[in-house]
């Protein structure tokens, strides 16, 4: 089972829901649409559709990250420390609440936890991200974990195994310690300019081999141009 689409809507979404069968709602992460906005998504997409979503950076990010800067409600003064970095704060928690009532409204199948750069695999980080996933238990979705910068093998599979978490990962970077089911979210193998070749496409339909489910999610300039010609590459597998 393969599911391949783009990390946000590219184009108008009644022209996304008839090309693609899966979506990567990038709102949730920036400030989270009202459960009525993304009910209607849900009716829009379809039964079969598939929605996967970015947890709301209040979880993850802290308050010094410029996508803070989208916010609707600035946070106070007093609530910035208290923002991101999976504190156990009355922040993280309203944004975890916020994101559980959006994945709920949307039906998602899977909730991203991407980590800026800045998380980093110290004691207190560790410590903060192991209390965070014992507190939130069981889920009615997926989680997938996404962290950044050089973090070991062990540690990433070690959490990913205790919390029953899904490794997400660009596979033409590095490949995920977790098995059965990839999260793969292509950002570019030079950045976000980055255009695919049919050579990439190639190799990123190897690296899809050997999973039981494999979401496919591209997150570069032709995220559209480039998520439908992988689609076509599969088709005529």
């Amino acid at each position: 089972m393969l599911h391949i689409g783009c990390c946000g809507f590219p184009k108008a979404r009644a022209v996304y829901f008839r090309t693609f069968r899966v979506v990567e709602v990038q709102q949730t992460f920036y400030d989270p649409p009202q459960p009525r906005t993304l009910q209607r998504w849900r009716e829009e997409a379809g039964r079969d559709f598939i929605f996967t979503m970015k947890a709301w950076q209040l979880i993850t990010h802290p308050a010094s990250s410029p996508t803070y800067r989208r916010l609707r409600r600035p946070l106070a003064p007093e609530e910035r420390p208290l923002a991101g970095m999976f504190q156990a704060t009355p922040v993280v928690e309203r944004g975890w609440s916020a994101t559980v009532a959006s994945a709920k409204a949307l039906g998602a199948a899977v909730v991203l936890l991407q980590c800026p750069a800045s998380f980093t695999p110290t004691p207190e980080h560790l410590r903060n991200l192991e209390a965070f996933l014992d507190r939130i238990g069981d889920v009615p979705f997926r989680v997938a974990w996404e962290p950044r910068g050089d973090w070991p093998e062990a540690t990433i599979r070690w959490i990913c195994e205790r919390y029953g978490l899904i490794h997400a990962v660009d596979p033409l970077a590095r490949p995920p310690v977790t098995e059965e089911i990839a999260y793969f979210r292509l950002h570019g193998r030079t950045g976000y300019a980055y255009r695919y070749t049919d050579a990439d496409l190639e190799e990123l339909w190897a690296r899809c081999q050997g999973f039981r489910e494999a979401f496919v999610l591209f997150n570069n300039v032709s995220m559209w141009e480039d998520a439908l010609r992988f689609q076509q590459l599969v088709s005529s597998m």
